[in-house]
């Protein structure tokens, strides 16, 4: 256990994605089996333990600390496991110091009266490290920067294979993978995936400008629009269905409405969306109504009904077509999907290239909201896993700015637990009494650690009210903070104040040297949800 909670530890402080990768492969070489494979597991979220839950740990806590402390404490820290660790009273010699093997095997096989005692004995035999590594794998909150992808490309440098190979045998396999690291090591043949409808992986773009587009012939391309809802694989395979998403993680439990529509042996790549009233393409806060849940509502899927925009043919039955060239694959694809269920699929639309500059009008003025830009593939592409440079590329609009006002502040996570980084921000709205602040948005990212210390130092210097965690801040005409925001859409909103949500907002720049009361008015977000962001069907 202590093993792992160095690498989590060290995980969470290296910033940089070599370093990551580096840490990973060190650990999977010096730590045997089945350890290193349960490490993975907790990496890559794939363990749950169903009887350690963020309320048992605050039961046990609230019995070894005064509570008063705790709550100032957590309240200071915002996380839980590291609240915990750092005022757990130790025992010391209370206990030998768990294996990760025996926490991981006795927590799953312990009842509900059993898990507190468990992970109670655990804390007193861990240092402060070891606790927080404890609790950050009994609740699933590893937030280290590790996505399951970095893992897997960690594993793929470990043993000195392609990552795609392990990508597609990855959900045939089950924790702690001894027989994959059999192979990793040289010790055995590569494992046979068990699994029907495998991921396979994706193909991405790289981003496009008109400059870099002027080397390349305009004829050479198909276009399509980029939709703004999610990348999928959706894979049937004898009476096995699947939806993947872009890193090969299985989303199918959030859409059986989908799953219901795979009526067909085959992989189709292609854009997971929510179909509006009128039968139009609904904004990306619709379809997150559906993402993250495990399980769905029948209302639920009715009021969100998800369906398929198709952009690729994959596999055809039990013919591999990722090496034919695109012209190909789209002529199949247009056969394909007459097949299917029309209320779960249709297939992109296909937009003209007569020139980069005709195609740049076009991306920059969209015909629908929920369209994000164009995207362009050479006609004779083959479908090859990864990013290569030249067969694809993606050409988004340029994003949307606005200057809003820093209203409240609230501590972030991991690293950034001590600092006020995350920050709602309003625009100014005329009412009874004058102009006053109204929320659309809130922020945690654009902006350098060194700007980071500067906007954690104004929240301290400017705070007028506390609640909790968050801090409202002074947001005066002439005293407030003023907050370049980059946005990539609008849609109405119930839920806020202002009546407006912002789609992907991210702190372009902070305007230190503008006067708040010169910041945009709601009636600036209005005119334009009206003029870009009205749906094209209405």
């Amino acid at each position: 256990m202590q093993r792992f909670a160095r690498l989590l530890d060290r995980l969470s402080l290296s910033p940089a994605r070599n370093a990551k990768i580096r840490l990973l492969t060190e650990y999977f070489s010096v730590t045997p089996d089945p350890d290193r494979g349960f490490a993975l597991a907790a990496i890559t979220r794939d363990l749950e333990f169903k009887r350690a839950k963020p309320a048992m740990i605050r039961e046990l806590v609230s019995r070894r600390c005064d509570p008063v402390l705790f709550e100032l404490s957590y309240d200071y820290v915002g996380d839980l496991a590291e609240t915990t660790a750092l005022l757990w009273p130790a025992r010391h010699g209370a206990n030998r110091t768990p294996e990760l093997t025996e926490v991981v095997e006795a927590l799953t096989a312990a009842s509900r009266a059993e898990a507190p005692e468990l992970v109670q004995d655990w804390l007193d035999a861990l240092d402060a490290t070891g606790r927080w590594a404890l609790l950050k794998l009994v609740t699933g909150g590893l937030r280290i920067g590790v996505s399951a992808r970095l893992a897997k490309a960690a594993l793929a440098q470990y043993g000195g294979r392609d990552i795609t190979e392990i990508e597609e045998l990855w959900h045939g396999l089950e924790p702690p993978y001894e027989t994959l690291f059999a192979w990793l090591d040289g010790r055995a043949d590569k494992p046979v995936s068990a699994a029907k409808a495998p991921f396979r992986p994706v193909m991405l773009a790289t981003a496009a400008t008109l400059d870099v587009l002027d080397s390349y012939d305009p004829e050479d391309y198909a276009a399509e629009w980029k939709w703004d809802g999610i990348r999928i694989q959706a894979v049937a395979e004898e009476g096995v269905r699947r939806l993947y998403t872009r890193t090969g993680d299985d989303i199918s439990h959030a859409f059986p409405d989908i799953l219901a529509a795979l009526e067909f042996d085959g992989a189709i790549d292609g854009e997971l969306l929510v179909r509006d009233g009128s039968g139009g393409v609904a904004p990306f806060s619709d379809l997150q109504q559906r993402l993250n849940r495990k399980t769905v509502s029948a209302r639920m899927m009715e009021r969100y009904p998800a369906f398929i925009r198709a952009y690729d043919l994959l596999i055809d039955g039990t013919e591999d077509l990722r090496r034919l060239p695109l012209r190909e694959r789209r002529a199949r694809l247009e056969r394909f999907v007459q097949t299917i269920p029309s209320d779960r699929f249709d297939i992109s639309e296909l937009v003209p290239v007569s020139s980069w500059d005709a195609l740049d009008a076009l991306r920059s003025d969209p015909p629908d909201a929920v369209a994000e830009g164009v995207m362009l593939k050479r006609l004779d592409s083959e479908y090859v896993p990864g990013r290569p440079k030249g067969p694809w590329f993606k050409w988004k609009r340029d994003p949307f700015l606005v200057d809003a006002v820093m209203m409240y502040a609230q501590r972030g996570h991991g690293k950034r637990s001590s600092f006020y980084s995350d920050y709602t921000f309003g625009v100014w709205r005329e009412g009874e009494d004058g102009p006053g602040l109204v929320p659309v948005g809130k922020a945690y990212f654009g902006f350098t650690d060194a700007e980071l210390k500067q906007l954690d130092k104004f929240v301290r210097d400017n705070t007028i009210e506390r609640f909790g965690p968050v801090r409202s801040v002074e947001a005066g005409p002439e005293t407030g903070l003023v907050l370049e925001i980059a946005f990539e859409g609008l849609q109405k909103s119930a839920r806020h104040k202002s009546g407006i949500a912002m789609r992907f907002p991210r702190i372009h720049r902070i305007r230190w040297d503008k006067p708040a009361g010169e910041a945009d008015r709601l009636e600036t977000l209005e005119e334009l949800l009206a003029a870009r962001f009205a749906p094209a069907h209405s």
